[in-house]
């Protein structure tokens, strides 16, 4: 009878200990329960730079013909890392929660066989033949802002020399890598009224300064010339000593 009672004591404390693991399990799954985000990403906002004053520079695509042949194709590399969480950029990579970006310059967007693109996408890439050099600088700034409703949740690249490294890099991850277009002209025109400038005010520096020596050294051969003539001239009627 004892033994019975014994048996029954150590159960049920195992059976409330269990019991009471249970509830704080429970309680702890309520209170600490995850919350998912309605949007997959983080969106780090980033301020823009305004120390130096003035009113803010359009972001408007530069002349690739100029700053592609300049860009830092090592720097784009670095930038890459960024994208490397959601893309892959060899030949034949996977597709992750992007698609794989082997020779997307030149490619048309939403286009890439076997990827589940958004609806925004797939309606960009009706309107947009090709991903070109000045869709992906201004795609790059800010995904969200350039194609409505895309999945990609980047918050973008805000600095324009990144965006032009990264595609300077881009361009090279291809079989056949884009064309660079020829220098603009009009682009070119400033740099060179600027050296033409420059060089002369270089130019008129020493020329003024040679003026200035000549007319120095004149004042003083004139001064000098005047003066051994009077005292030439003079000495002949000069009463002996």
């Amino acid at each position: 009878m004892n033994d019975d009672l014994g048996w029954n004591k150590i159960f049920g404390a195992i059976l409330g200990t269990a019991l009471v693991i249970l509830g704080l399990t429970i309680a702890a799954q309520m209170i600490y329960a995850p919350h998912k985000a309605a949007k997959m990403g983080d969106a780090i906002a980033v301020a823009e730079d305004t120390s130096e004053g003035g009113a803010a520079v359009a972001d408007t695509p530069p002349d690739w013909g100029t700053v592609l042949p300049a860009a830092d194709v090592a720097a784009g590399l670095q930038v890459s890392t960024k994208c490397a969480s959601c893309h892959t950029f060899t030949n034949g990579g996977a597709d992750g929660t992007g698609p794989n970006n082997w020779g997307v310059i030149g490619r048309q967007p939403g286009s890439k066989p076997g990827f589940a693109y958004s609806s925004a996408m797939q309606d960009f890439g009706k309107k947009v033949p090709k991903w070109d050099y000045d869709h992906l600088y201004l795609f790059l700034a800010g995904p969200q802002n350039y194609i409505s409703g895309t999945k990609m949740s980047f918050v973008g690249l805000k600095k324009p020399e990144d965006r032009i490294n990264l595609i300077a890099w881009l361009r090279q991850q291809s079989s056949s890598p884009a064309a660079i277009p020829a220098p603009s002209p009009k682009a070119a025109a400033p740099a060179a009224g600027a050296k033409v400038a420059e060089t002369g005010a270089n130019a008129t520096a020493p020329v003024s300064a040679a003026a200035g020596n000549a007319t120095g050294t004149a004042g003083q051969t004139g001064s000098g010339a005047a003066a051994a003539p009077k005292s030439d001239a003079t000495a002949p009627g000069a009463p002996p000593k």
